[in-house]
């Protein structure tokens, strides 16, 4: 077998075990489910995460932040709900139900607490975007959330070999996604897709996944320049506090596309660092 076989036996393979990896768990698909259903209710959703402990202690967690500022002490769901309204429940269930799909393995050079940290963050700011924008912010979070979920995919199944991606970037000071091609025959942004298609995400955050390192692809959806910017800024703000965390070149038709303001991306700036301590307490 030539070189050439091999590479594509082997991509073949990683692409296979991407494809048989389990499906969200029913409580979690129903979540899910139940969010992206306009018509939901609080009331709805509080049944719902009732039905899950790890959701239910972190609603609680986040409701009694002090984020949120408030005086007496948040007990029950229905407080919490009803506290946080049905955006922040939504992202925060969202949240729970992704950091709990992975387990932690020892892979050396990546740091799972700084994935996350940019995760959250991105997620956060691709959300206030969005909102600047008019344009439906669900989406967004989902989006900034997952955009790189390719990464912990291959991190977690191939934690040997995702080793000798980050030493091989190191020593040839190139790319993430060209170390990552030339060692495992695929990318973060293939893996990342290839899941958000398993799990029947839209295909608004299938294509902010494709699409968030080149958000100039034609005809991909406007979410992709979201993420892309959001991705930008919060590598920026240095948010996932990774040491010598570089940031990434940012598209000028992206930029150019969503037209916001100075003024609009200072508040966007300052609330994402709000909302990313206040859901940095609780999951990292």
């Amino acid at each position: 077998m030539n070189p050439e076989e091999e590479n594509h036996v082997r991509l073949a393979a990683i692409v296979k075990h991407i494809k048989d990896l389990p499906t969200l768990p029913e409580v979690a698909h129903e979540l899910l489910s139940e969010l992206n259903d306009d018509e939901s209710s609080l009331e709805s959703i509080s049944e719902k995460i009732a039905m899950d402990q790890a959701i239910t202690a972190k609603v609680l967690k986040l409701a009694n932040s002090s984020h949120f500022g408030i005086n007496s002490r948040v007990v029950t769901i229905q407080q919490a709900t009803a506290m946080l309204g049905v955006q922040n429940i939504k992202n925060l269930i969202r949240l729970t139900i992704m950091v709990n799909r992975f387990q932690e393995v020892i892979c050396p050079g990546f740091d799972f607490r700084a994935f996350w940290r940019h995760s959250i963050a991105t997620a956060n700011c691709a959300e206030l975007i969005s909102r600047a924008l008019h344009m439906k912010h669900d989406f967004a979070f989902t989006a900034g959330l997952l955009h790189d979920i390719g990464r912990l995919v291959l991190v977690t199944h191939y934690p040997v070999e995702y080793a000798d991606v980050l030493n091989y970037r190191d020593q040839n000071e190139c790319e993430l996604l060209d170390a990552e091609r030339h060692v495992l025959k695929i990318d973060h942004l293939e893996a990342g897709l290839i899941l958000a298609q398993i799990w029947q995400f839209s295909e608004a955050v299938q294509d902010a996944i494709k699409g968030h390192h080149n958000p100039d692809i034609p005809g991909i959806n406007a979410l992709a320049s979201v993420v892309h910017v959001a991705n930008v800024i919060v590598h920026a703000l240095d948010l996932a506090q990774q040491e010598n965390e570089l940031v990434p070149l940012l598209s000028a038709h992206a930029w150019d596309t969503l037209g916001l303001n100075e003024g609009d991306y200072i508040a966007i700036f300052k609330e994402t660092e709000m909302r990313f301590e206040a859901l940095n307490q609780i999951f990292i």
